[in-house]
């Protein structure tokens, strides 16, 4: 399972002309389910979402966490974080999760953050959608629930 985390002052996510997502301070998180991801993997990166101390303290040092500044989350679903670019100029997504499988993984992320008291707000699974954010520093990064060692 992998994630891209922004900090973001403002984030939302629109399909056709609805906001079906809409957060202020927290992270945008795009979420990439891999064929091989289990619930371990959910539970995995959900925690390691919400440890994440990336907001600054009045030092001006990354210390705070979601929440410490009560950040909200706008989790998106994102099946191209698994797209192979090494042959040719077309992506290959044999890697990712059919759908079937990556939605009830995403569910359970969801729920998984929900379960620790974060205000969570959605895409929708498998829709055509436009995110907007505001990166706030910008900062971004990269989590991958292989890479834990």
């Amino acid at each position: 399972m992998r994630a891209v985390i922004q900090r973001v002052l403002s984030a939302s996510v629109t399909v056709e002309t609805e906001v079906v997502g809409q957060i202020a301070q927290g992270f945008l998180v795009l979420l990439g389910i891999s064929a091989d991801d289990t619930q371990d993997d959910v539970v995995y990166l959900a925690a390691k979402v919400a440890g994440l101390r990336i907001f600054e303290d009045a030092a001006g040092k990354m210390n705070l966490s979601l929440v410490d500044v009560a950040g909200r989350l706008l989790v998106v679903s994102q099946f191209t974080l698994y797209g192979d670019c090494r042959k040719g100029r077309r992506p290959a997504f044999i890697d990712a999760a059919r759908p079937e499988k990556a939605e009830p993984l995403y569910h359970s992320f969801l729920a998984e953050l929900r379960g620790m008291g974060f205000t969570v707000e959605t895409g929708r699974f498998q829709a055509q959608m436009a995110v907007s954010l505001v990166n706030d520093g910008p900062v971004t990064l990269l989590l991958d629930s292989r890479k834990q060692f």
